[in-house]
Parts: C-alpha cells; structure tokens; sequence
C-alpha cells in the first residue's frame, strides 16, 4: 500500500477515535444532566439519597444508579421505597440506554411524562404505588422492548391507550387500583408474549374484547372490581394456560360453560364472584386437578353442586355462599364435601344463604385442615355429626338459621382453636356438654332460639377470651353461674333472656366491668338488683325486664354514665324513682313501668321527656309532666319541690357571677378553635374525601344490601366501637370495608368524629383511605355511623402473624424476613408522615398489629383512627416533648407505660408501640403472651435474649428455619430470592431488635425518633437485598414480582 493511502487511514482512525471519544463523552454529560433534572425534581427526600448526586463523583457511582460497563451509560434507575416525592421529570426520556426503571412504593405525583416513549431500549417500568395522576402517555407503545409495565395504585384516570398493543414482548401489565375508565381496547389481543393482565380496581365498563383469548400465553387476568359486563366471552375460557381468572364484583351475566374445567387445566384460582351469574356450577371442575381457590359467591346460581373435587388435592377454600344452591331437603346436597378428603390442606368451606337441605355428611370429619366452617342460612338437618371433633384447627363453626336437631355433642369440647361458635335459631334440645369450658379459645358463643334446658355449664368460666355469650330463648333453668359473672372478658354482650332462670342475680356481674349490653329479661329472677351494678361503667344497655325482682333501684347506678337504654318494668321494684337519671343525658330508653314505685316524679332532666321515659302501671306515683297523666303530689311534697326550685335559682345566680369570671377565658378557648367544627359530620366528610369511589354519601339501606344485611359472613373484623364488615357496592360493584360503629356504645360516637376529623385532610400511601361515610339511621329508627373504606383482601397483619391462613392460591402461609421488614418501614413512613409532615402532628394511639393492614402487594397501611389525637397547640419545632392530656390507654400491651399514670399522649407514645409491633412482628410473640414468663414483658424478654447473644432464641420459628436453617416454609416468590442464608442473618436480626428496643424503652425522652427508626431499618434491607445480588449490583434490587 502506498505510503499516502497508510497515511490518509492513520488519520481517518484517528478522528473516528476522536470523535467517538467526543460523543461518548456528550452522551455521558447527557446523562448526568438529566439525573441531575430528575434529582431537581424532587420535593422530599428524607432519607437523602440523592445528596450523593453531585460533581464530586461520577454519576455511575451515584446511589440507586447502575451503569454498563462498556459505555458507562445508566442502564438501571433503582429509586424504590424511599420515601419520594415530587415529579417525575420529563428529562427521563434523555437516558437513551436506560433498561430498568424502578421508582415503586413512593408517593411521586404529576403527570407519567410521555417522553418515556424515548427509551427504546427499555425492558422494565415500575411505577406501582405512588400518586401518579392523569392518563397513560400512548407513546409508551415506542418502547418496544418493554417486558413489565406496573403502574398499579396511583391515580392514574382516562382509558387504556390502544397503541399499547403494539408491544409484542410484553409479558407484565398491570394497572389495578386506579380510576382508569372506558373499555379495554382489543388491540390488546395483540399481546402475544402476556402473561400477566392486571387491571382490578377501576372503573372499565362494556365487556371483554374476545380478541383477549388470543392471548395463549397469558397466565393471570385479574379484572376485578369494575364494572364489566355482559357475558363472560367463551375464548377466555379457552385460555389453556390460565393459573388465576379473577373476574369478581362486576356485572357480568350468563352461565358457566359446562367444559370450563376442561379448557382449563391450569387453573389454580377462580374468582366470579359478586356478578349476576346464573345456571349451575359447571361439573368439568374435576378436571381441575390444580385448583387453589374457588370462589362463586354473590350469583345467581342454583342446582346442586356436582362437582367432585377429588383431583384437586391442592384445595384449599371453596366460597359459595349467597346463591341459591341446593334442592331444599335433598339428602345429597352436601354429597360434595366428601370429595374434599383428599385436599390435606383444605382451609375454609363457606356455604352460607343457600338452599342447602339434608344432614351435614360424617366425611366433614375428615377435613383435618379446615379452619373455618359457614354453612349458615341454609335447611339443614339432623343432628351434628361425631366426627366435627376430628376439626383440630377449626376457629369459626357458624351454623345458625337451620334445622339442626338433637343435642350438641360433647366432643365439641375437643375443637380447643375454635374461636366463634354460633349454632342459634336451629331445634337443639338437651344440656350444652360442659365440655365446652375446654374451648378456651372462645371469643364469640352463640346458642341462642333453640330448645336447650337444663342448667347453665359454670365451665363457660374457663372461656376467659368470651367476649359476646349468647343464650337467649332456649329453657335453661336454675341460677346463673358466677363463673359466667365472673367473666371480665366480656366487653360486647351477655344474653341470657327469654330463659327460666331463678334465684338473684349475682353479685359477681359487677366484675363485667367492660360489658357493654346486659340482658337477663324475661326469666325468674328475684331478690334486688346487686348495687355492683354499677361498677359496670361501660353498660350502655340492660334490661332486666319481666322477672320478679324487689326493692329499690340502687344508688351505684348513677355511675352509669354511658347508659342508652335501661329496662327494669315489670318486676316488683319499689322505693323512689332516684333523680340521677335526670342527668343521664344519653338514655334514650328508661322503661320502669309495670312495678310499684312510689313518691314524686321529677319534672327536670331526661325524667320530663315522655318519649324517653316509660312510668305506666306504678299506681302510687305522682307528679311528673302532664304527658305521664299522673296524679297530683301532697302540698307538702309541692311545697319541697318549691324549696327545692328556690334552691335551684339562688344556685343558678350564684353560678353566673362564676361564668362572668370564666366568659373571657372561654371566649379566647373559643376564638382559638373559631372555623373549626366541634363534630365533624358525615356530610362534612364527604366534601373533603380525597379518595371517593362512591361519589355521593350511601344510604343505610345500601349497606345493609351490600353486606347482605350485616351478615356474620360477612364480619372481617371485631373493634372496642365497632364491626367492620366486607360489603360489595351495587352500582359499582366495588368491594369496600365498611366499619359499622356501635352507637349503644360509650365513646363510640366520639371514635366515629374523631377518625373523621383524622382522615380528612390526611393522604399517605401507608395509610388506610377512606372511601365515604354514612350518617344515618337503620330501619329501627335508631341513628346509623358508618365509615367505608377502600377493602383489603390480605387482612391485618394480626392474621398473618398468629392466625395465618392462605387466603388465595397464591399467597404465602407466612410473612417471610423480608415482607416483615418492609411492612414495618411502611408502619414507620406513615408514623413519619402524621407526626413530621402534617400540618397539625396526629397521635394515633392505638398502634397494634390488627390496626396494620396489607395490600395485595403486602405493602403495610396503618388503620383505626378511633382514638387519634391532634396535638394541635404544639410548635413544629419542638412538639416531640409535649402531649396532650386525654383519657385514652391504646391497648394494653402497645399502650406506653407514661399513658397509665397520667393519661398523656404524645408522638413518643406511638414511637413505643411501634417498638413493641416491630419486636411482635420478629419473636412472633404478643406482648401479652404467657410464654414471656413470670415478670417479663417483650421488650426485656427481646433484651435478655440480646445480652446472653443468643437472637435465634426469641425469633419467631417461621424466621428461624428461613435464615438460620436455610429452610423456606412456604411458597414465597416474591422475596425469598433476597433472604441471605448465611452468618449475617443473626447480625442483621439484632440490628431489627435493636431498633425495637430503643423505641420501646420505659422513658419517653430516651426512645428512638420515628425517622431514625425508619432509617436504620432501611439500612438493614439494604444489606438483606445486596446480600443476594449479583457482584456488582449490590444494594441495587430489582422489584419484588
């Protein structure tokens, strides 16, 4: 080659070297700059983890980014669960090499910026859980290697943009939890490489393309929760390679088709419930040898159910209540269950309102695994098979409206995990087997409207968790137990009515002193009402109507402040009507009619409303308002009553010159507190809802239809003020939670403004949202408190910790290390936010695991704003030391110990509880728990184990067999590829105690900030998720899919 072409290649190798050193370094300069516009972005970030973003280092080196090693361009942005907030910058588009975008478990708001669509090469985009709003930009169809798009629980609103269709290699869309409207475009068909279509939880409408069922590769479709339509499309039951088909709370129509559990093979969930199906349930099922969950409930349909579910030996519950199934008497209407012995780990039969006859089959026996058993509202008959003893595990027997004869098997004693027994309105007859004092478990017993006679068991005493008893209208005879009375469990109702009682009533009742309904009518009863009566300060209701009781109504029940309702006619009462209950402002019933009270009636307090007030059939009274027609009082009693007036006005003079004194003082009281209401109204609410599905305040009369009338079914939930139930919304079929407060009990009305008054203006993504309220009154005439929030289907952390059950088919029986650790980092963002960022800083006061609910993505939401607290007098600057003065003790265990001797509740309160939930949630042992021995609590019992170095000895044993065993007890995919087998798990378990201990200490001022807490607790997922990366990626992980 000639010397001057040589020389003409040197220098065009020479300038490509400079001008690719050239571009290289412009792309790179193109990179930092627009992270450095994603960091400008951001409005908070308080665990500082882009203070590392500057000059000083090259931007590879920066946290949460990855690099490629041949162009050093950011191929990896890993942003999650760190608190974010702000925008998402549109100069995100200028990361032309970007492969993985992770910004989940944030609360990043806007706009999704549509120059996303630049980013050809990206693979992965996780958006979940954030405050996203407006529509999904269409020019993420130009990403067209995209293989995930999770855009999941923000706000997202709009229709699907058809154009995403185009993206062939899109194996995961997901959408759910957001307010997305329209139709689902049938372009989506195109998705050739689906796996998985989430889109439950919004507001699509019209049917199901059939294009879908060209989707051969797609394994999930969850589209519950909408508003759906028309018949169920026959290609989508062709979808061979289906695992889950949730098509639940929407308003499809039509029949099953009878091959369904032919087409699908596959199938492990199924979920149609809450739709207007009609038809039978198809007898195919038996070929679907993986089913994991069935559930058909809320239809339409009707016919026996011919399936054999023989073949599916992985099944683990079958919901089929609320239908009409059955044939009302046929002996084989329950033939079903006996096919249900080869699934070991059967879990829940759930049968309620159906027409369901015959006797209840002895093969019930054989499902050893069964935990919870509803075949309620149904025709069955006959006697309790034997065989029920052989239910080890079973914690709810709810079996009431039927037919069931007989007595009740003494081997029901054997079930001892039984926690609810309710066999009322069925025609049992003989004793109850005093076997039953073995269920210690008990929280709920229920034998009311049957024929039991005979004495009260006193073993009843041994049920020390009871907290309702129920005998009411069977022929139980003799004394009421004091074992019974001496039950201190009992807080929601004891009824004991409608019986052939004798003998008095215990003095023992004054040990109920958390009762809130007392009822003994209609028995024998004698002897005077025991005056420790009124040591039961939390009575809202007693009647003691209708038996042969004497003498005077005692002086303790003015104590009775909270009382509503008390009935004491027809006995043989006497003495004066006493003028305490002229103050008991809240009665709304006071029944004394039908006895021989004597004297003067008061005209003053409740004692002058003859709507409230019942005095007929005492013939020796006098006096009172003209409404009573009562005759007139001796003058010298008149003359008293004069006195006793003149008494009353000089008081009243008196008082004045008192109230001068205090008017400025009130009058300042009231200007601080001037623009804000003293009760905070449904209506009130319902303007200032941030999330509201439902648009307009529901009806009573929606409620009770959307419960099924408030069924126990239905019940999920059991608080001091309340019921929550599971309701599905009929206009929208959207499943709710909805918190039924009990107004009858004291404090209940104040627990209702007060969780109103905390949530209105308050918006965090680890807090529970409330979807509206109701204010009403139920078809008694009685007032109706109702708050309704968005449903949960994974429960409370509560379950999970000590009564886990597998609720769909793909759910793991326990929370592994990892889900443990980021619910607690979602309970201390939420404590972060209502103490640090709010406005006015909110005490909650009742932190515990069964007010921590879990997402479908096992992400925490704090809940139950009952008893919170604004500390609304405090400086921002310095609030972390002062309290606010309030009768509230949280409860017992989590409460801190500074609440039992001064009543002061402080931001540091929650810090403490939140200490000992964080020790619970890793010993798996409450704070109450009699394993602690003698004298220690969680917090020393945690202690002592870290001072002996001996951490594996308190873990909860799930956690130990996990790390320390290097076994996994469950089916876990979501994180068990992060759980570090190795020498570090003790190291990084003491570092989680370690943060529980110095929240939980006995002082206020020595604990632990919340935010300190949170920061050290993310450092420790830090290690855990860099631990099982690859080199090179460490403290860089991926999402949890």
């Amino acid at each position: 080659m000639a010397p001057k072409a040589k020389l003409l290649l040197f220098h065009l190798a020479l300038l490509h070297g400079l001008l690719h050193t050239l571009i290289s370094e412009a792309a790179n300069e193109t990179d930092a700059l627009a992270l450095l516009q994603l960091k400008a972005s951001l409005t908070g970030d308080p665990l500082q983890i882009t203070s590392s973003w500057n000059s000083s280092t090259h931007f590879c080196q920066w946290r949460g980014i990855l690099c490629g090693r041949k162009h050093q361009r950011v191929t990896v942005l890993n942003l999650q669960s760190l608190q974010l907030s702000g925008t998402l910058s549109p100069y995100i588009g200028n990361l032309t090499f970007l492969r993985r975008l992770y910004l989940f478990n944030n609360t990043l708001a806007g706009t999704i910026p549509s120059e996303i669509g630049r980013l050809r090469r990206l693979e992965e985009l996780y958006l979940t859980n954030n405050s996203f709003s407006g529509e999904i930009p269409p020019s993420i169809s130009r990403c067209s290697n995209l293989v995930a798009f999770d855009a999941g629980y923000n706000r997202l609103e709009g229709n699907l943009p058809p154009e995403i269709g185009s993206l062939s290699n899109l194996r995961i869309f997901s959408v759910r939890r957001n307010s997305l409207a329209g139709a689902i475009p049938p372009s989506y068909g195109n998705l050739s490489s689906l796996r998985e279509f989430r889109a439950g939880s919004n507001d699509f409408s019209g049917r199901i393309p059939d294009e879908l069922g060209q989707l051969k590769s797609l394994e999930t479709l969850h589209l519950t929760i909408n508003s759906l339509s028309g018949e169920i499309p026959d290609s989508i039951f062709n979808l061979s390679s289906l695992t889950l088909l949730a098509l639940g709370a929407n308003l499809f129509s039509g029949s099953l088709p009878w091959n369904l559990g032919i087409s699908l093979p596959n199938l492990q969930s199924f979920d149609v419930a809450s739709n207007r199906l009609t038809g039978s349930i198809p007898g195919s099922f038996s070929n679907a040898s993986n089913l994991e969950s069935f559930d058909v409930a809320l239809n339409y349909l009707s016919g026996t159910v011919p399936v054999s579910f023989s073949n599916a030996s992985n099944l683990e519950q079958l919901q089929l209540q609320n239908n009409s199934l059955g044939n009302a008497g046929g002996e084989d209407d329950l033939s079903f269950i006996s096919s249900l012995s080869n699934a070991t780990n059967f879990q829940a039969l759930i049968m309620d309102h159906n027409n369901f006859g015959g006797r209840l089959p002895v093969d019930i026996g054989n499902l050893s695994a069964l935990q919870i058993l509803y075949i309620s509202e149904n025709k069955l008959s006959g006697e309790l098979p034997l065989e029920i003893q052989n239910l080890n595990n079973l914690q709810r027997l709810v079996a009431f409206d039927n037919g069931f004869s007989g007595t009740i098997p003494s081997t029901i004693g054997k079930l001892q995990n039984l926690e609810e027994l309710d066999l009322s309105n069925n025609s049992f007859t003989g004793n109850v087997p005093s076997s039953i004092g073995n269920l210690t478990e008990l929280l709920e017993l229920k034998l009311a409207r049957n024929n039991l006679q005979g004495e009260i068991p006193s073993r009843i005493g041994n049920c020390t968790k009871l907290i309702t008893l129920d005998l009411s209208r069977n022929n139980f005879s003799g004394l009421i137990p004091t074992q019974v009375m001496s039950l201190a469990s009992l807080s929601v109702f004891l009824n004991l009515s409608h019986n052939d009682l004798t003998g008095s009533i215990p003095v023992e009742v004054g040990n109920l002193q958390n009762m809130g309904g007392l009822d003994l009518s209609h028995n024998g009863l004698s002897g005077s009402i025991p005056s420790s009566l009124g040591s039961c300060v939390r009575l809202e209701s007693v009647n003691l109507q209708g038996n042969q009781l004497q003498g005077a109504i005692p002086s303790s029940l003015r104590s009775l402040r909270g009382i509503q309702r008390l009935d004491i006619s027809s006995n043989n009462l006497s003495g004066q009507i006493p003028e305490f209950f002229e103050g008991m402002n809240l009665l709304q019933i006071l029944n004394l009619s039908h006895n021989s009270f004597e004297g003067e009636l008061s005209v003053n307090g409740v004692l002058r409303n003859d709507s409230v007030v019942s005095v007929i059939g005492n013939s020796k009274l006098c006096g009172g308002v003209a409404e009573f027609n009562l005759p007139p009082c001796s003058f010298s009693r008149q003359s008293k009553a004069l006195s006793h007036k003149l008494k009353i006005v000089i008081s009243t003079i008196c008082s004045l010159l008192v109230l001068t004194f205090m008017g400025s003082c009130l009058l300042i009281f009231w200007i601080k507190r001037r623009g804000k209401q003293d009760r905070v109204t449904a209506d009130d609410l319902q303007v200032k809802l941030s999330y509201q599905r439902l648009h307009k305040q529901p009806s009573y009369q929606r409620l009770h239809k959307a419960t099924n009338g408030f069924s126990s079914a239905n019940l999920i939930g059991i608080g001091s003020f309340g019921s929550v139930y599971k309701g599905v919304m009929d206009e929208n079929g959207a499943t709710v939670a909805i918190k039924v407060f009990k107004l009858e009990r004291r404090g209940a009305s104040k627990s209702f403004i007060a969780e109103c008054e905390a949530l209105r203006n308050i918006r965090h993504r680890n807090l529970v949202k409330i979807v509206t309220a109701c204010s009403s009154v139920d078809y008694h005439g009685n007032d109706f408190k109702a708050l309704i929030y968005e449903f949960f289907a994974n429960g409370s952390l509560e379950e999970w910790l000590h009564h886990p059950v597998q609720r769909t088919g793909h759910l793991p029986r326990s929370l592994d290390f990892l889900q443990r650790l980021n619910v607690a980092i979602d309970v201390a963002s939420a404590l972060d936010y209502l103490q640090h960022q709010c406005q006015t800083p909110i005490v909650h006061c009742d932190l515990k695991p069964s007010n921590v609910l879990l997402d479908d993505d096992m992400t925490g939401h704090v809940g139950d704003f009952g008893l919170a607290r604004f500390l609304s007098s405090l400086d921002k600057r310095s609030f972390e030391g002062r309290t606010s003065s309030v009768g509230v003790r949280g409860t017992v265990g989590y409460a801190p110990p500074e609440y039992g001797m001064g009543n002061l509740v402080s931001i540091q309160g929650d810090v403490y509880s939140y200490g000992i939930l964080l020790l619970e949630m890793f010993t798996g042992r409450r704070p109450t728990d009699e394993s602690l021995g003698a004298g220690l609590n969680l917090h020393n019992f945690v202690q002592f184990a870290l001072l002996e170095k001996s951490a594996a000895k308190v873990v909860d044993q799930a956690l130990f067999d996990e790390l320390l065993l290097g076994v996994t007890s469950h089916a876990s995919t979501s994180s068990s590829e992060y759980i570090p087998k190795s020498e570090k798990s003790e190291e990084l378990l003491i570092s989680i105690f370690e943060v529980g201990l110095a929240c939980s200490s006995d002082i206020p001022q020595e604990r632990l900030g919340i935010r300190e807490a949170a920061l050290k607790l993310v450092s420790v997922r830090n290690k855990l998720v860099g631990s099982a990366l690859p080199e090179g990626e460490s403290a860089k992980a991926g999402p949890c899919m």
